[in-house]
């Protein structure tokens, strides 16, 4: 593929100089020139560049100037040539050199698989380009992979990425992309049928490795499994929503997968009046705050245990009659009784609108 943008380069030079410029590869045969009929053919009387590493730049050998493509004692890839010894070569050759590594450099950030990547997660690649462009770069587009989002909390450090990096060392399968200084995406190519679980449970092997070995707290949302290299973008934006939402209820969690964020997930997506609303109509008899901490503790452990009164008051250390009487009392402030299914998720729903708005710093 390269040939093809050196050959565009050339052509673009021909209008410049009379002389003849071309690109050989480390085996010394020509991949573009401005003589066509040089294309393919191994140039005779080329010594010193078989195959080695070169420190020096240019070098000479027959009617021809060389210079070494890339930077200065870089492997020997490349090499542009022109026609003739003199100072003129040389300075062509210069010129020709900073055009073909420009070239390269634009196409191998265009088109490597890293990049491409980073572009779908983005958006910043168009659908139906995603096809094309995958079978350009001979990228399995049909295999499940999992989106995990390790975002730095209290300080980043430039190391994590390199962390992350070697515990996924396959750079054809997995792909560790650093999407700002606090965010690293990791995009894991996994077996059919991985479950959740499992996909917490290396998230959690993640995390524990880069607070053990840098120090660095992470939270990492986690989105549900991509089957096509399209449905990326996606996941991407699952696994943010997932920290987002986690950070509102699931603040004990380092882990957040999309999957288990449940109604949490539809309440964050709600316009914030509709959520003072919904309040508002809840507790027309007594604002929530009415509420003190003991009694917001036993509502929890009430959910917590299936709204299973005997097993609430063994959980709490009191007697049944005491949570009976609790329950009562919420019943008179609020006029939910929490014993019946239906008024409890009410206000379970209720709970968590209010912890959404807090979080937004709106007071109700």
């Amino acid at each position: 593929m390269s040939s093809r943008i050196f050959q565009s380069v050339i052509v673009q030079m021909k209008e410049a100089t009379d002389r003849c410029i071309g690109v050989i590869d480390s085996e010394g045969f020509v991949v573009a020139c401005s003589e066509l009929s040089l294309i393919g053919t191994k140039l005779e009387n080329l010594q010193g560049i078989s195959g080695g590493d070169l420190s020096d730049q240019f070098f000479t050998s027959g009617t021809r100037t060389y210079k070494i493509l890339g930077s200065p004692n870089s492997r020997f890839d490349y090499a542009v040539f022109v026609e003739g010894r003199d100072t003129l070569s040389r300075s062509i050759c210069i010129m020709a050199a900073v055009a073909f590594n420009e070239a390269k450099a634009n196409y191998d950030e265009k088109y490597n698989k890293v990049t491409f990547v980073k572009n779908i997660i983005s958006d910043n690649i168009l659908p139906g380009d995603v096809y094309v462009r995958a079978k350009e770069l001979n990228f399995v587009t049909d295999v499940p992979r999992a989106v995990l989002l390790i975002r730095q909390m209290e300080k980043s450090d430039i190391a994590t990425l390199e962390l992350v990096q070697g515990l996924f060392p396959d750079r054809q399968k997995d792909f560790v992309l650093s999407m700002s200084e606090t965010d690293i995406v990791l995009i894991k190519e996994i077996e059919p049928g991985v479950e959740a679980r499992e996909l917490c449970q290396l998230a959690d092997k993640v995390g524990s490795a880069i607070n053990s070995e840098l120090l660095v707290k992470t939270v990492i949302g986690i989105g549900t499994v991509s089957r096509h290299l399209r449905e990326l973008a996606d996941r991407y934006k699952e696994a943010q929503v997932a920290i987002e939402v986690g950070k509102v209820f699931e603040t004990d969690k380092s882990v957040i997968h999309y999957e288990s964020l449940g109604i949490g997930r539809i309440i964050y997506q709600l316009p914030t009046t509709l959520c003072e609303m919904f309040l508002s109509e809840v507790f027309k008899k007594n604002p929530i705050e009415s509420l003190d901490q003991e009694t917001l503790y036993t509502i929890n452990k009430f959910f917590e245990n299936n709204l299973n009164v005997s097993e609430t008051s063994r959980k709490l250390f009191v007697h049944r009659n005491t949570l009976v009487y609790r329950l009562e009392k919420i019943k008179k402030l609020t006029g939910l009784d929490l014993r019946e299914f239906d008024h409890a998720i009410v206000f379970k729903v209720a709970l968590m609108v209010k912890k959404y708005l807090n979080s937004q710093n709106i007071k109700v």
